[in-house]
């Protein structure tokens, strides 16, 4: 949750209305949203009908909506988008975020925070070594759609007051008996569309070729944890 917490402590200028939780997920942070900023009504939106059962039963919505989050729109606009870890999945945000900003109340806020870890070897090397392994298997835009935190300011600094920070985190990863902790973390995130575009012979041989390059890009230590630097980025836009 700390990464979700430094991006509610990172909004600074708040108007009150409602507050949209986009990409809510199991609804961790409804709470944290309410307690911070007592708004009139904390929403979610999810594509993942699981997801909003959970978020449901966290009792601290007052609606919840499943709708894919790139086409999703408010009836009126609102005095927050919250978005903690989801936007990485959504594709083309020279095109999303204007149109969210488009969604505010004068003075509302667009606060987002991603993974921005695309250059590291965790996230680099699963689609370095399926196109070396299994060329044009993959489509090289499938995973995460981050792009660099410079297109970011340019694309974001019209449309309001803009903060924009990166910070990296340092995470201890517990040991695993079989398999190298980085793996086990990103298998089911990023190297999700590679591995589902996969045959399970092919899945073993490339899980064997990243687990090799992991121990060497991040060696465990004495008992088998990780020290594992996880990059994310974060930005708000007060319209």
């Amino acid at each position: 949750m700390r990464p979700a917490i430094d991006l509610i402590r990172g909004i600074t200028a708040w108007n009150g209305g409602d507050i949209v939780d986009l990409g809510c997920g199991a609804g961790n942070v409804g709470q944290f949203l309410r307690d911070a900023f007592s708004p009139d009504r904390v929403m979610g939106v999810d594509s993942s009908a699981s997801m909003l059962k959970k978020a449901r039963e966290a009792e601290v919505f007052d609606a919840l909506f499943e709708a894919d989050i790139s086409t999703w729109e408010p009836p009126a606009p609102v005095g927050m988008i919250f978005s903690n870890a989801a936007l990485q999945w959504v594709p083309d945000h020279r095109k999303l975020l204007p149109k969210l900003v488009e969604m505010l109340a004068v003075g509302g806020v667009l606060a987002v925070q991603m993974p921005c870890q695309n250059n590291a070897p965790s996230h680099r090397v699963w689609r370095s070594l399926v196109e070396e392994m299994f060329p044009g298997r993959v489509d090289p835009k499938a995973g995460p759609a981050v792009l660099e935190a410079a297109a970011y300011f340019h694309l974001l600094e019209p449309l309001g007051k803009l903060s924009l920070w990166e910070t990296e985190y340092y995470q201890i990863l517990e040991p695993s008996d079989n398999d190298h902790p980085v793996r086990k973390f990103t298998e089911a995130t990023v190297a999700r569309p590679i591995l589902d575009a996969l045959d399970a012979g092919e899945r073993t041989a490339l899980i064997a070729e990243y687990e090799a390059v992991m121990e060497k890009a991040y060696p465990r230590v004495e008992g088998g944890h990780v020290l594992f630097p996880f990059r994310r980025l974060f930005f708000t836009v007060n319209r």
